[in-house]
């Protein structure tokens, strides 16, 4: 593809939401489009994460689109396998010439004379686009937590999505800093090589068995000669997660099944009953993410691991001290400490209608029509946005529904002979309204702190009912719930549409 500096679409972001977008774009025979990329390589997530014991929590065969099977080589896929899968993705349907890596999206501007969108990439180059979709991410900016001294730590330190793989571990005494998802995964291979561990845990979390196992040939076979037998197995997860979803929007009386497995698996892997007390959350299940492993409570019940639930009340250059003033030396620390999930989009600064920016817009916290368009902002759509989060289920199912209807906003522009779209102010106000009721509800408003609410407890990520009627929501786009702005003639000048953009805001 020649380079050029104006584009149809540009994709920020190639994760799987950009790179599901290019495909989806390709296949609609659209070729004006580029995805940008601050990385070296697509991936997003699964590149830049490279911790040890890395590998995806939802099973393979609904952690892939519907429209590209693939042989995994067991259930629950480890982080190369999934970059694998992208890049054969990439490489079978001709995305390299429209992937561009290296630089992100700094600023995006709306243009209202020429009915556009002018952006700023990190490296200073400019591109103009039609329509700008963001495929950034929620978890993808690491979060440092506030604890003093943090910078006063003489030895080797560093965030688990920013992993030092140039540092040896054996025979050290390391200091793990969280106990989320990232952690689950670490720390049972760090303890495997450390001399000591002592993992510093805020609140406990709920730990389901991971149900992983090999698939030998003659499964990989089965699943490739019989499709049925895979889709199958691919609904068998959904509904899975849909019946952990129902325990999360509904009543937690449908978490009686997955409660008895934690409660089971505590039992029978941490015999130390003061250990075992440790380990009991003090909230509702789904509050915060549950948790899938088969390794993470023996690696606390190991003899060179201790779980510590003192509060940390700094850092030091030998180690960390904890409330009471305990000191414990330390040679590493690896903060598991997750991401700033509520910060959309940043560092991207967006522009919209008026010279009005987002964080004018989300001034009370991140929210969207169907977490894709934002009021004001034209031809601006976004994949993983607001409130499309799941606790549950597969986020590939939800990108699925969404580059389909952002597809059906750029054929309705192309069809309807439109300059821009953009959600009635009444539509988004709507929709949110129900977020909000239907979130009041649900686990992630159940009082404990987690990633998904704002400081004043509004949810902000997760989508608060089940992920198929988020499906049928976003099944075709409805150009009657947005404002619209005809193209001018081809003889008009600039100033009539600058005029025309007035009385569209009004």
């Amino acid at each position: 593809m020649p380079e050029q500096s104006s584009y149809r679409v540009v994709v920020a972001g190639a994760g799987f939401g950009g790179i599901g977008m290019a495909t989806a774009l390709k296949q609609a025979g659209i070729e004006d489009f580029l995805v940008v990329d601050r990385g070296d390589d697509l991936g997003g997530t699964w590149r830049d994460n490279t911790y040890p014991g890395l590998a995806c929590d939802v099973p393979s065969n609904l952690y892939s689109f519907s429209f590209r099977p693939a042989r995994w080589s067991r259930r629950f896929p480890p982080r190369q396998e999934i970059l694998a899968y992208l890049r054969a993705l990439s490489a079978d349907r001709g995305l390299g010439p429209h992937l561009r890596f290296g630089s992100g999206i700094a600023a995006a501007e709306f243009d209202e004379r020429r009915a556009g969108w002018n952006l700023t990439l990190d490296d200073g180059d400019t591109l103009r686009a039609t329509a700008v979709v963001s495929a950034v991410g929620q978890l993808n900016r690491p979060a440092r937590p506030d604890i003093a001294g943090l910078n006063d730590f003489a030895g080797p330190s560093w965030h688990s999505a920013r992993w030092d793989h140039g540092v040896d571990l054996a025979g050290r005494r390391v200091a793990v800093v969280g106990t989320g998802a990232s952690a689950i995964q670490f720390v049972p291979e760090v303890a495997r090589a450390a001399a000591h561990v002592d993992v510093y845990q805020r609140s406990a979390p709920y730990v389901l068995p991971k149900f992983d196992h090999p698939y030998g040939h003659a499964q990989q076979v089965l699943f490739e000669r019989f499709p049925a037998v895979r889709k199958a197995d691919r609904l068998r997860i959904f509904l899975y997660g849909e019946l952990l979803t129902s325990g999360f929007v509904l009543s937690p009386k449908f978490l009686a099944a997955p409660m008895q497995l934690w409660r089971r698996q505590l039992r029978t892997q941490i015999t130390d009953p003061q250990l075992r007390e440790k380990c009991v959350p003090d909230y509702v299940m789904g509050c915060k993410r549950v948790l899938f492993s088969n390794d993470w409570y023996p690696t606390l019940d190991r003899p060179n691991v201790e779980l510590v639930t003192d509060p940390i009340k700094r850092i030091v250059g030998d180690g960390v001290v904890t409330a009471g003033g305990i000191s414990r030396p330390a040679d590493v620390i690896i903060y598991g400490t997750g991401f700033k999930s509520l910060d959309f989009l940043a560092p991207m600064s967006v522009t919209g209608l008026g010279g009005r920016g987002l964080p004018d817009a989300w001034r009370e916290g991140a929210e969207a029509y169907l977490g894709i368009t934002v009021s004001g902002f034209p031809n601006f759509f976004m994949l993983y946005g607001p409130n499309t989060n799941l606790g549950g289920n597969s986020i590939i199912y939800m990108l699925e529904g969404q580059i389909g209807y952002v597809l059906g906003a750029l054929r309705a522009l192309e069809e309807e002979g439109l300059d821009w779209v953009d959600v009635r102010p009444d539509e988004q106000r709507a929709f949110n309204a129900w977020v909000d009721t239907a979130s009041r509800t649900s686990v992630w408003e159940s009082g404990c702190h987690n990633w998904y609410t704002t400081a004043s407890g509004r949810n902000t990520n997760n989508w608060p009912d089940h992920t198929f009627l988020y499906r049928h929501r976003v099944r075709r786009f409805d150009l009657a719930r947005y404002r619209v702005m005809p193209k001018l003639p081809a003889a008009a000048t600039a100033a009539p549409r600058a005029d025309r953009n007035r009385a569209g805001r009004a």
